[in-house]
């Protein structure tokens, strides 16, 4: 493959690596019955905190809510990054029990990252029949 073809799979590839590791996070480490039990016990491990702060998170809708902002501000600018980080919001939204707002910034920022990654694509395209047009005019 070429390496512009890379260059747009990329944040997909990485949006399914979020994805893996937030499912790992949420069946791996909150829900885990292991974890729980030595989470509860007297002398607790150091990522228990962490854990703990992991579910707060969800707990007061944090995820659900930076997803929307995350979201707001990817149709705001025209960076592509913004609606990548607006998917990956929302993946981790959906994933951490924030399932409504998730939903909607998974799907916005998905859609807003396809429409800016084809107009990167095609502006280029745009520009060469431009020049191609100028290039027959003349005499």
């Amino acid at each position: 493959m070429n390496l512009s073809r890379w260059r747009w799979m990329l944040p997909w590839l990485l949006l399914l690596a979020t994805g893996l590791a937030v499912a790992w996070i949420r069946y791996g480490f909150i829900e885990s019955a292991t974890a729980t039990l030595r989470c509860d016990a007297i002398s607790v491990p150091w990522w228990c905190e962490l854990r703990r702060a992991l579910v707060l998170g969800f707990l007061y809708y944090a995820y659900g809510i930076a997803a929307l902002v995350a979201t707001a501000w990817a149709f705001i600018g025209r960076r592509p990054w913004v609606a990548w980080l607006a998917a990956a919001l929302g993946a981790t939204s959906l994933l951490l029990y924030c399932i409504l707002a998730g939903a909607l910034a998974f799907l916005l920022g998905c859609l807003r990252l396809l429409r800016l990654q084809a107009s990167t694509r095609t502006a280029p395209r745009e520009h060469d029949r431009q020049r191609d047009r100028q290039v027959h005019a003349q005499p």
